[in-house]
């Protein structure tokens, strides 16, 4: 392990903080890289496809509306991203700035909300790979064949392990190559549906200012929350390229520029794709309508065949390279988050390695590509829908880091608030905010979780998304415990921030 320092420039409250060297290759990401896995790990094309419905679903016309509210929090957070990055441009992300602003405890609890989202996600994302793989065989009935599917899946997490493992470099030769393929095939799927609607739609409805009307969607404020709830999901993962800052050309600044570059480029896309959507199927109940509960698990399925005709397989390719293109780029945030606990010693020294050759983290990228593995497959195995309530429980393993992001940036930046108004704002008010109302999110999704009829299961009489989120924040707190008072990492406890 390297003992190196760099120091970054001043974060405002005096001089730079030191970022450990961590032998990970230098300057090889620029600013195109770096929004390209801000959006990559989003999963645009497929969070689209599985979240959209199940929007309408709650919030009707008022979707695209919906839609932007969920951005709102997401956005302060980007900010609160950057400035801390400008000032840590640690690969540690969370975990670090955490750290430094609130001691030991926080940053351990950080990088394991970090560690958790991206592990269950891929789980989630396995499982759609191996689904959509084998749809565009024959009649894609072999998708419904379980162990078929999760050996697919199982491949495709091995398979995207050994690229993150192999080297930063031909890891980006591999986004870029499955985002042209995503972002082709719903550029075409988007124009097929303009010239259709420009055609005259024979069922569509045209574009209504009501459906960005505040007014009349805070009618009902609860199906507002639950449809900002639900946005959130879809925007998260930009913070990638944030993860990989140690590796980008000036890591103190364009990382975060990437981040909120993405975070903006994504709200464009989801925003226009869901009114062309909604002009062209409607949010009615019937046929490929978007209220229709047989598309709810996804829209886009149900309406290829309709929009492309014997083209339709198109949509089936750009689901499945977003998955496998959001597969890749989340296992980059969870190992760099495990690199840096190990070389600040809040885990064991192994994980701090770094490989010689391919400049990679090796060790954390194996264990972080075993652990989702393991999951995966003891999941899919002990109860499908129990795997479905473990991935519902992921908002709030995302509302938990990103407020602590949020709270971190506003605490940490406190003492130079008052030095500008760009402070005032970037460095306080804006992720303040973000982080309440990320706050907000998690306890109001965990009440909608207790629900015993909110999921598919229930466990002790409680909805088994609510006790596998639970339980799994909690199995955080037990191995920091446990972390505090082993040998090799007992030291990270005891060292002031």
């Amino acid at each position: 392990m390297s003992t190196d320092m760099t120091t970054t420039g001043a974060s405002g409250g005096g001089p730079g903080t030191p970022v450990p060297a961590k032998g990970l290759r230098a300057g090889i990401l620029d600013l195109g890289d770096s929004v390209m896995l801000g959006l990559a790990s989003t999963a645009p094309v497929y969070s689209l496809a599985a979240t959209l419905g199940l929007i309408v679903a709650v919030n009707g016309n008022y979707t695209p509306l919906i839609l932007l509210l969920g951005f709102i929090p997401v956005l302060f957070i980007a900010y609160a991203f950057r400035e801390l990055n400008s000032a840590i441009p640690d690969c540690g992300t969370t975990f670090t700035w955490s750290r430094q602003a609130f001691g030991p405890w926080a940053g351990w609890l950080g990088g394991w909300g970090v560690a958790l989202a991206g592990i269950v996600v891929l789980a989630n994302l396995a499982q759609v790979a191996g689904q959509y793989l084998w749809l565009l065989v024959g009649d894609g009935s072999l998708a419904q064949n379980k162990v078929l599917v999760t050996g697919t899946g199982l491949l495709f997490i091995v398979l995207m392990t050994v690229v993150n493992y192999r080297g930063i470099r031909l890891g980006e030769h591999v986004q870029r190559v499955l985002t042209y393929v995503q972002y082709i095939a719903l550029g075409i799927f988007a124009l097929a549906i303009v010239v259709r609607i420009v055609g005259g739609a024979p069922e569509g409805q045209a574009f209504d200012f009501e459906w960005f009307n505040p007014v009349g969607a805070f009618t009902d404020p609860g199906a507002v929350v639950h449809g900002a709830l639900l946005a959130l999901f879809i925007y998260w993962g930009w913070d990638t390229c944030l993860a990989v800052n140690e590796e980008t050309e000036e890591p103190s600044k364009t990382p975060g520029r990437g981040a909120v570059i993405s975070a903006f480029v994504l709200v464009a896309i989801y925003v226009s794709v869901a009114l062309l959507v909604m002009m062209y199927a409607t949010v009615g109940s019937e046929g490929i309508g978007l209220g229709n509960e047989a598309n709810k698990d996804d829209v886009f399925l149900a309406m290829k065949d309709v929009v492309l005709g014997p083209w339709g397989w198109l949509i089936v390719v750009a689901v499945l390279a977003s998955v496998l293109s959001s597969t890749q780029t989340t296992i980059l945030p969870t190992a760099r988050g495990t690199l840096s606990m190990g070389v600040h010693g809040a885990l064991p020294s192994r994980f701090a390695e770094v490989h010689p050759r391919n400049q990679t983290p090796g060790f954390s990228t194996q264990v972080m590509g075993g652990a989702a593995a393991a999951y995966y497959v003891a999941m899919s195995f002990l109860s499908e829908n129990l795997l479905a309530d473990s991935i519902s429980a992921i908002s709030l393993f995302i509302a938990f880091y990103y407020a602590l992001t949020g709270f971190a940036c506003f605490w940490y930046f406190r003492g130079t608030l008052r030095e500008s108004a760009r402070n005032l704002w970037f460095r306080g008010i804006l992720p303040l905010v973000g982080a309440l109302l990320l706050t907000a999110a998690f306890f109001i999704s965990a009440v909608q979780m207790w629900d015993p009829a909110y999921g598919d299961t229930q466990i002790f009489g409680v909805g088994g998304a609510f006790v596998s989120g639970v339980v799994l924040l909690a199995l955080g707190v037990v191995l920091a415990a446990v972390c505090r008072f082993l040998p090799a990492t007992h030291g990270y406890f005891e060292v002031k921030r």
